[in-house]
C-alpha cells in the first residue's frame, strides 16, 4: 500500500491520508539514469570537486551543499531548520500544510528572537537566518535542493513514501538522508533509485544544543556521501559520529535499554519517579534522570524506539513496557502534550 503523494502539490502524510495503490507515486518515473556505485556531481564550483574521494589523505572535505531542505516541520524538524540556517545555508522547509508552514515560521522567528533576548545572537545575525529560511507545503519546492533531510514521525512506511517522493522531484546529484534515530535507513535508500546517495543524519534534540551527529552509513552508501554528510554536520557546529546502520546506531542503543528498565523499576514499586531521577542526577552526573528524559524525548518517539530495538535484537529488555503504552493511548506523550511523567504548564 502508498500514500497518495502528488510531488508538486503534495502536503506530507498523516494518519489520515488515504491508500491508494504502490503504482500512484510512479517514483523514479521521470528520473534520468544514474550510475549505482558513484552519485553524480553537484553542479557547483570546484568545491564540490573536493567532496569525492577518501578523506583519509586529504583531511576534512567540504559537503559542497549550497541549500538544504527538511521535510517535517516538529520539534525536530524546526530545531534542525534553524541549525542549518544559523550556519548559513539557504533553508526550505516542507511541512504538512500552508497553515502549519506559517506556524514554522512563526515558530522560527520566536526562538531567534529568544537567543537575541539572550544575548547569544545579533540583530543582524537574526534578520539574515531567518532570510535564508522559507516554508512550503509542496514538496516539489524542494527541487533545488543539494540535500533533503527527512524529519517526519519515526513510522518505517510514512517515511518509505516521502523517500520515493523524492526522488522523483529532486535533482540527480541530490543526497537524501533522514534524522531517524532508530529505523533501517537502508530501507528508506532501497525506495529510491538512487541508494548510493542516502544515508542517516541524525541530530539530538534539542537540535540547537546538542553537539552530536550520528552519521548512518548504510550499507548502499558510497564512500563519498558519507563523507560529505560528515562535512555538512561540521559545517553546522556539530561533532559527527560514523556508525554502521543497525537499530538505536550508537545512543539509542545504549540509552533505551536504561530508559525501559527505568518503568520496569517503577512499575515494580523499587523506588518513586523523582527518587530514580534523583539518583541517576546525583550519582550518576547524569544532567537529568530518566523520567524527565522520556518526556523530553516524548512517550510515543520511545515506544517507537523501543519497538525498533526490540525488532531487531528481541531483547526482552527493550520491549516496551506496559506503562508506556498505556501512556501513548492516554495522550500522555510528555512535554510535547503538557503532560507525561511530569506536568508541564502551557507557555502564555
Amino acid at each position: 500500500m502508498a500514500w497518495c503523494l502528488d510531488p508538486r502539490t503534495t502536503e506530507l502524510p498523516s494518519a489520515e491520508a488515504k491508500f491508494c495503490p504502490p503504482m500512484t507515486l510512479g517514483y523514479g518515473s521521470q528520473m534520468p539514469s544514474q550510475s549505482a556505485t558513484e552519485p553524480p556531481t553537484p553542479p557547483n564550483d570546484a568545491s564540490t570537486d573536493s567532496a569525492v574521494g577518501s578523506t583519509q589523505s586529504r583531511g576534512p572535505i567540504p559537503s559542497g551543499f549550497r541549500t538544504v531542505g527538511i521535510v517535517g516541520s516538529g520539534i525536530m524538524g524546526a530545531g534542525v531548520a534553524e541549525v542549518v540556517a544559523r550556519a548559513g545555508f539557504t533553508v526550505i522547509v516542507a511541512s504538512r500544510s500552508k497553515e502549519r508552514a506559517g506556524e514554522t515560521e512563526a515558530a522560527f522567528a520566536s526562538s531567534l528572537n529568544r537567543q537575541v533576548e539572550k544575548g547569544r545572537l545579533t540583530l543582524d545575525d537574526r534578520d539574515a537566518t531567518l532570510a535564508l529560511l522559507t516554508t512550503t507545503n509542496a514538496m516539489g519546492d524542494l527541487a533545488q535542493c543539494d540535500l533533503v533531510i527527512e524529519s517526519i514521525v519515526e513510522d518505517l512506511d510514512r517515511k518509505r513514501e516521502v523517500f520515493g517522493v523524492l526522488d522523483e522531484v529532486c535533482a540527480p546529484h541530490a543526497i537524501l538522508a533522514t534524522n531517524t534515530s532508530t529505523l533501517p535507513v537502508v530501507e528508506l535508500a532501497m525506495r529510491t533509485k538512487r541508494p548510493q546517495q542516502v544515508c542517516g543524519i541524525h541530530f539530538f534534540n534539542p537540535a540547537p544544543a546538542m553537539s552530536l551527529v550520528e552519521v548512518v552509513n548504510q550499507i548502499t552508501a558510497v564512500p563519498a556521501t558519507i563523507e560529505r554528510a560528515s562535512a555538512f554536520a561540521r559545517e553546522c557546529g556539530k561533532d559527527p559520529v560514523v556508525v554502521k546502520d543497525r537499530a538505536g546506531f550508537i545512543v539509542n542503543a545504549l540509552l533505551f535499554p536504561y530508559l525501559n528498565n527505568a518503568v520496569r523499576l517503577l512499575e515494580n514499586g523499587v523506588a518513586n519517579r523523582d527518587d530514580m531521577d534523583n539518583a541517576m542526577k546525583g550519582g550518576c552526573g547524569f544532567p537529568m534522570g530518566p523520567f524527565a528524559l522520556l518526556d523530553l524525548v516524548g512517550i510515543d518517539t520511545s515506544v517507537a524506539i523501543l519497538e525498533a530495538l526490540f525488532a531487531e535484537t528481541r531483547d526482552p529488555h527493550v520491549s516496551p513496557q506496559p506503562l508506556l503504552r498505556r501512556m501513548v493511548t492516554a495522550n500522555m506523550l510528555g512535554r510535547k502534550t503538557g503532560v507525561g511523567f511530569y506536568d508541564y504548564p502551557k507557555r502564555a
